[in-house]
């Protein structure tokens, strides 16, 4: 039979059914906290009785408490661990204490428990505070919301009984309750903690709204249009929660190389206590070194040193509005040396404008009525209304500014990068790229027109009927404040410029490359195109993190070393595809979660080096000379807690402004 060496975990039930919904969890709300208090106090009690040589049935008692309180619930637990044949370092330090109370250690035995007891619940309570800070995000979210019956009437009921296609009333200062769609009123919405935009947003009926939100100074009826299971708030805890528990290749690692260096160590332990015996040695001396030994040269420092600094990062990261699925990902973060990035809702807010409207002359339209700029463009909205597209709803909205009604459509086809088809009003509209709709006929008149309009940075859209071009429209979209500092600092973080993959016209990309300093261009790129790129810098030994809106950009992501999506909203085609999300689609966070991946790497090596120097330096004391037993205890679990609080140094807001200003490159 083998068994292998591990730390049980602070029993996820209790730290986990602690976390307080609304306020961090109290200390002695966990057990382990509790169970160390008592053993604590108990110590402290019978030490002076011991030490002023008292009498036994009176500081007797005392240690034996501190045995039961401080040591039932590692050594139960080591024994379940036992069931599945796996050998419990818990369950071997309650057994080392009982060894020194058998030999008459009784005081040694109950410092090694205090000190046990104390390290659990510490690393307890630093579990504990990572769970709040995750689960502090569903605190955005109201606990209760107001129902509306059919016949009008009102129902206060709790947010998780809401279902999709029920109707709530939010009232002015109020949270919204769920993710849905407003049926009536208007209000302004505060949704910063959604999409980090620092003002409020007007809504009005046909607006989305987001679980979490603050409603402003109006009342607004809203119809839930996802179960608040699926809400974006929601989703983000779920997301992180399933991120912390993923392990990380190095933790995997580690852990490989743990069970073979537990085996040695057991056998080592069994070898420093019989064979001394063998060769004439006393009892006493020789137990309680090969307990210490047992002891100190546990890997349990080791084993922590990787997960709570990359679970601290993306808890941070989370808390910030960057979701990093796993550790694996936080992980991956922190090795890219190649940046791609798109370009429209990337670099540029993603929310473009029309500003031309060009219809063709009658002469160029194979015998059709030449058609005005108002028809030009209800027919492109119409094809255009049921794409989730950017520059769709650039159309969209621009047809709605005039007041346009927009005609239903059939037979509605998307094809990414090249474009829509619709049947509209008994005709085939097709709305999309020149080059793809014009292949092969350069010199049709709408290529001209198209050409104009990119030479003017414009991003050119094509509008046919029954397959003869008959306008283009030209659509500007504005470049993100923060974009060009993001540019630098990807830059300086991957050691090379980023690369720009744009599925847009030539002139329209280089111009906008280059007032963000970006000098290595792709435009006109299908979703394939993007992949290919992604694909040639992989082949030359780079690393690539590819951003990107997560619509054409899909492909590329899921192609690179680690994707970033900025998730808007939060779509499903977003949150399923990338390895990370920007749910508050704030550009600067990716060098700042790359640079908080860089500094959790860090973290990983320092606590490597200081588990391995304390076990080394430990074992050779106990080896070389003689290290008492309660001393080799307070360095073992000293270690632990140091490398785990170091992990954790990660929770802080600090840590996350420092990753912003650029001190964690």
């Amino acid at each position: 039979m083998t068994s292998t060496l591990t730390r049980s975990a602070p029993a996820p039930g209790a730290t986990r059914d602690a976390v307080a919904p609304k306020r961090r969890t109290r200390i002695f709300a966990l057990p382990e906290a509790r169970w160390a208090a008592a053993a604590l106090v108990l110590f402290l009690v019978a030490l002076p009785l011991y030490l002023l040589e008292a009498p036994g049935w009176a500081w007797g008692p005392l240690f034996a408490l501190v045995y039961a309180t401080g040591g039932w619930e590692p050594g139960w637990a080591g024994l379940q661990a036992l069931k599945e044949k796996t050998l419990d370092v818990d369950l071997l330090m309650v057994v080392a204490a009982l060894g020194a109370a058998a030999i008459g250690q009784v005081l040694d035995g109950a410092l090694l428990i205090v000190i046990f007891a104390t390290s659990g619940a510490l690393e307890a309570i630093a579990t504990a505070r990572t769970a709040d800070s995750v689960r502090g995000l569903l605190d955005l979210a109201p606990a209760t919301a107001t129902r509306l019956a059919d016949d009008g009437g009102e129902e206060t009921v709790p947010t998780e009984r809401l279902r999709v296609g029920d109707t709530i009333l939010v009232r002015p200062g109020e949270r919204i309750g769920a993710d849905g769609r407003v049926l009536d009123g208007a209000s302004d919405v505060d949704q910063a903690t959604i999409t980090g935009e620092p003002l409020p947003v007007a809504k009005e009926t046909g607006d989305e709204v987001f679980a979490g939100t603050l409603n402003g100074t109006g009342a607004l009826r809203v119809k839930v249009e996802r179960d608040p299971s699926d809400s974006v708030i929601a989703r983000i805890v779920a997301m992180v929660e399933e991120a912390a528990e993923t392990k990380a290749p190095t933790q995997l690692f580690i852990e490989k190389v743990e069970q073979r260096y537990s085996l040695g160590m057991v056998a080592a332990t069994l070898a420093l206590f019989a064979l001394p015996l063998v060769f004439g040695a006393a009892l006493q001396p020789t137990l309680l070194r090969a307990m210490t030994f047992m002891i100190v040269a546990s890997p349990c420092a080791v084993v922590l040193a990787t997960m709570p600094p990359l679970l601290s990062a993306i808890a941070n990261a989370g808390r910030h509005g960057v979701l990093v699925k796993s550790a694996v990902v936080m992980e991956r973060l922190g090795q890219i040396d190649a940046v791609a990035l798109d370009k429209t809702g990337t670099l540029t807010e993603g929310t473009p404008k029309v500003t031309d409207i060009r219809p063709l002359p009658a002469s160029g339209l194979s015998g059709l009525s030449g058609l005005s700029e108002d028809e030009l463009l209800r027919l492109a909205a119409a094809a255009e209304h049921p794409s989730e597209h950017p520059l769709a709803r650039a159309v969209v909205d621009a047809a709605r500014g005039r007041d346009l009604q927009i005609p239903p459509v059939e037979d509605f086809n998307s094809t990414p990068g090249t474009g829509v088809t619709a049947r509209v009003d008994g005709k085939t509209v097709a709305v999309g790229s020149p080059a793809r709709l014009l292949d092969g006929h350069a010199d049709h008149p709408a290529a001209t027109l198209a050409e104009r309009l990119e030479s003017e940075g414009r991003t050119a859209v094509l509008v046919l009927v029954d397959g003869t071009p008959v306008g283009a429209l030209g659509i500007a979209d504005r470049l993100r404040d923060e974009a060009t500092a993001t540019v630098t600092a990807l830059a300086a973080l991957s050691g090379t410029a980023p690369v720009l993959l744009t599925g847009d016209n030539p002139r329209a990309a280089a111009r906008l490359a280059d007032e963000v300093g970006i000098a290595d261009v792709r435009a006109g790129l299908l979703p394939q195109d993007k992949v290919a790129a992604v694909r040639e810098l992989t082949a030359a030994g780079r690393k690539v993190l590819v951003v990107g809106d997560g619509v054409n950009d899909a492909p590329a992501l899921a192609a690179a070393h680690t994707g970033i999506a900025m998730g808007r909203a939060g779509s499903d085609l977003v949150l399923e595809t990338a390895n990370a999300v920007v749910v508050r689609d704030e550009l600067a966070t990716i060098p700042a979660v790359v640079a908080l991946s860089r500094r959790a790497r860090r973290l990983v090596v320092q606590n490597l080096v200081i588990a391995g120097t304390f076990i080394t330096g430990l074992v050779i004391w106990d080896l070389a000379g003689t290290l008492p037993l309660p001393l080799g205890v307070a360095g073992h679990e000293g270690s632990t807690v140091i490398v785990g609080l170091n992990g954790l140094r990660l929770l802080a807001d600090g840590a996350w402004r420092c990753a912003r200003g650029g001190d964690g490159v």
